[in-house]
Formats: structure tokens, sequence, C-alpha cells
């Protein structure tokens, strides 16, 4: 089912005409939402949590994450804890730490996951990223997505996406010690990376890494 005909059916399911669904999210006419359900038309990312909001769905049946693991008739499940809505925003995913933390292009944005964050400045400031490597096995794999907030500093023990000499991006536990930073990794054939006095100024934190999603 695409992401039109998923739309077609909420508005269906939620007895609104083309006409209404477009008033109700500023369209000025029916024709595109037409397009949407019947031509494929894209749907930009900040609208789709709009789109869900009015229709009374989720971000991730719009974009079809949950067909493969949900049958259309199958019942919600009685115990499950229903999020709001307002707090689910869709976070873009990027093929790599330069890439994320560099152009910020849409050509490097390999896909959009629905994640629940409270608070909205937080939200702005959270990407995903496609880990390589296996550095940090086995808390951090290769193919793993890391949930990111980008700030400029962190505390001693986490683990930050950071910049080495302004081009090599790296996923790197953080430890400070009096003149001292050392960038460890979990897997123990690596070595930790010290960088002493002056060749501090080498290491620019990009973020730290809030969650680890792993890929099944």
């Amino acid at each position: 089912m695409t992401m039109g005909e998923r739309i077609k059916k909420a508005r269906e399911a939620k007895g609104y005409s083309q006409t209404e669904l477009a008033h109700l999210l500023g369209y000025k006419s029916r024709s595109s939402i037409n397009k949407i359900e019947t031509q494929g038309r894209d749907i930009p990312r900040s609208s789709i949590v709009e789109f869900s909001k009015v229709l009374g769905v989720t971000p991730s049946y719009l974009m079809g994450w949950d067909e493969e693991d949900k049958k259309d008739n199958e019942p919600i499940d009685s115990n499950a804890t229903i999020l709001p809505q307002d707090n689910v925003h869709i976070i873009p995913i990027y093929e790599s730490v330069s890439a994320g933390f560099g152009a910020y292009a849409d050509d490097y944005v390999v896909g959009y996951m629905p994640l629940y964050i409270v608070n909205e400045e937080e939200a702005k400031n959270t990407m995903c990223i496609v880990v390589s490597g296996d550095s940090m096995y086995p808390k951090i794999e290769n193919g793993d997505k890391i949930q990111v907030l980008r700030q400029d500093w962190a505390e001693d023990g986490q683990v930050v996406v950071a910049l080495i000499d302004g081009e090599n991006g790296v996923v790197k536990k953080i430890k400070y010690s009096d003149d001292k930073i050392t960038l460890v990794s979990f897997n123990p054939e690596y070595q930790p990376r010290e960088f002493v006095g002056a060749e501090r100024d080498r290491i620019r934190i990009l973020g730290i890494v809030k969650t680890v999603i792993k890929s099944l």
C-alpha cells in the first residue's frame, strides 16, 4: 500500500471528503489531496506529522513502517501505551557522521524515523546516523542507527560523535583527565586515542549519542 492509499483509507475512515481534508491541512483545493492519493505525490517531511494528527493515525502508519508487523484488521493491544502524537517527530537518518554534520544536504538522507521526543528544542537538534565499522562493538554494531543530540560539549564518560582534525568523524566514549582527552572504543581490539595539551583542539564534539537503534 502506498502512502497515498494509506492517506485515502484514513481519510475515509474519518469521514472526510478530499475538500474537507484539504481545508483542515491548509491546502487551497482538493486537487492537491487527490494528487497525493492517486498519483503518489510526495508529502514534505514537515507535513507528515500534521497529516497524522488530522487523520488520527501515527506517522509510522503513513510512512508504511508498521505494515510488516501489523495486519490491517489486527486489534490494538489493550495493554499498549499510546504516546501523545504531539511529541512524535519525524527525524532524518543520515548515511554517515560526515554527511550528517557537514552539508546537511538532502542527498545524504537515507530515510526518516518517527521518534518520541518531549522537548521541542531537543527534537529540532536530533538526528539519526547509520554507523559503519565495529570499533564500538558489541554495544553499537555495524549498520545500527544512533540517535544523536547535536551539541558541542559532553560530560566525562558519554558516547559522542566527534570530528578529528575537522575531517575524520568518529563515534567514541570520551574521557577527560588533567590535560588530556581520550577517545575510547568499546571493542578492545581498538586502542584508545589520547590527545594531550594543544592536541585537544583537534577534537570537535558534534553531539552525544542518546539511543542505539538496533537492526534485526
